[in-house]
């Protein structure tokens, strides 16, 4: 029952219209009390040195939700990862051939152009800016599409949602880094290696696995100069994602514990037995041991990052002034290169690297699934929104190029998300599709 409950706590749609929400608080804080908005997120707090270089770190609200929640929210992503490349739909070459695909074509076509529009400006840097996916946006809209869609697509869309973080999360890595610490860099795969190895050697503690992640790790990458969202992601790998004991054996020995208690079935008394109170302390480490770890803190982290991180992180970046002089900016560069790559660029390149896929032979549209369906997806990966807006503040330096692009990426993601729902709305119920 307690399930049912709290089935709202994993909804996609709980999660989509809390983001939603919380973009438009930001909206309104920024463009009523601007001073306020900019004051409470860009306030220095403290600052703090880690130690290894003489380099401080200026720590303010807006920073705590980029780098720190943000590193978290990655953190949880590399689970879904992890967990698709091993038991999902990422799992083999077969299944993960159509869905990674189509996030290729997802991110060349924007990146290109992107490219085209701003090729040798000051603004050519924010290539990246169109290329991801916000996956909460994205399921929340399909998820209240319902049944007019088949489960495959949305099968589909999380793996191709999951195959672009992986991609957005190389790209963050390779091109959005400004300058490296060796000897910092070096401490946090120090600590990647000790997490490995522990992870080999059957260590199961989450203490052990959030400590060495947090203490050394993040902080080691944080101050290297690698962005400390590419540590999330490094640390949910080390997960272990391996079971204790098997399903048979769990079975056998939770049956002769449940036998044991059976005298216990007329006491109506609330005390119970020293041994039933043993009994049912093996049942809770033999359920533990039976699970896999790596889905009991995806679960758990699941609410924690689309109920509170995302939502706070649209909080903090969504603030943008909109003003008259924003009607001035619609040539700008940045303005075509961002609302043409998400709202034409990504559904395009999804729909013909699906398609030529297909051609090849090389795999095949998902049962119930057509090629209006494929469209309509290819419309909602355009809402870039969350991963975008991060994606922003790596690219630019600029405050002026930053308010540019965060005002497009919002105006281009709604605009994309509604053209997508429209497409789904009306495309053939699954049920009716042979």
């Amino acid at each position: 029952m307690s399930s049912h409950k709290h089935h709202w706590l994993h909804s996609p749609i709980t999660g989509g219209v809390l983001l939603l929400i919380a973009s438009a608080i930001a909206l309104l804080w920024a463009n009523i009390v601007p001073d306020n908005y900019h004051y409470v997120w860009h306030h220095t707090l403290w600052e703090i040195s880690t130690g290894l270089s003489d380099k401080v770190h200026q720590i303010s609200l807006h920073k705590v939700a980029n780098e720190f929640l943000m590193a978290i929210f990655f953190f949880f992503i590399g689970l879904e990862i992890k967990r698709e490349l091993l038991d999902g739909e990422l799992s083999s070459i077969k299944k993960a051939a159509l869905p990674l695909f189509a996030a290729l074509g997802g991110v060349i076509f924007p990146a290109a152009i992107y490219h085209f529009f701003n090729n040798g400006l000051p603004s050519a840097g924010g290539w990246g800016i169109p290329m991801a996916t916000d996956i909460a946006f994205a399921l929340g809209l399909l998820a209240i599409v319902g049944s007019r869609v088949p489960l495959s697509l949305k099968i589909f869309l999380s793996a191709l949602a999951i195959g672009d973080d992986l991609m957005a999360v190389i790209v963050i890595a390779l091109f959005y880094t400004e300058q490296i610490f060796v000897n910092e860099l070096l401490v946090g795969l120090l600590g990647l290696g000790i997490l490995g190895v522990a992870n080999r050697m059957g260590v199961r503690n989450h203490l052990f696995y959030y400590t060495i992640g947090l203490v050394i790790v993040w902080i080691s990458f944080l101050a290297s100069g690698v962005h400390a969202t590419v540590a999330g992601v490094a640390v949910a790998f080390t997960i272990p994602s391996r079971r204790e004991i098997s399903m048979d054996s769990y079975l056998n020995k939770a049956k002769l514990l449940l036998q044991g208690l059976e005298k216990e079935r007329q006491c109506e008394e609330d005390v119970l037995s020293e041994h039933a109170i043993h009994s049912l302390k093996e049942i809770k480490t033999l359920s533990y041991q039976a699970a896999n770890p790596l889905q009991l803190k995806e679960k758990a982290l699941h609410p924690l990052a689309t109920l509170f991180i995302v939502p706070f992180f649209a909080l903090g970046n969504a603030g943008v002034i909109i003003d008259k002089t924003m009607l001035a900016e619609l040539t700008n560069p940045i303005v075509l290169g961002i609302a043409f790559a998400l709202i034409i660029g990504k559904p395009l390149g999804i729909y013909l690297f699906t398609k030529a896929l297909t051609l090849l032979n090389f795999g095949k549209l998902p049962t119930g699934v057509t090629w209006t369906h494929i469209i309509g997806v290819g419309f909602l990966a355009g809402m870039g929104f969350t991963m975008s807006l991060f994606i922003t503040d790596l690219a630019f330096q600029e405050p002026e190029f930053k308010i540019i692009a965060k005002v497009t990426v919002l105006l281009a993601s709604v605009i994309s998300g509604l053209i997508g729902y429209i497409i789904l709305m009306r495309a053939k119920p699954a049920q009716i599709i042979e």
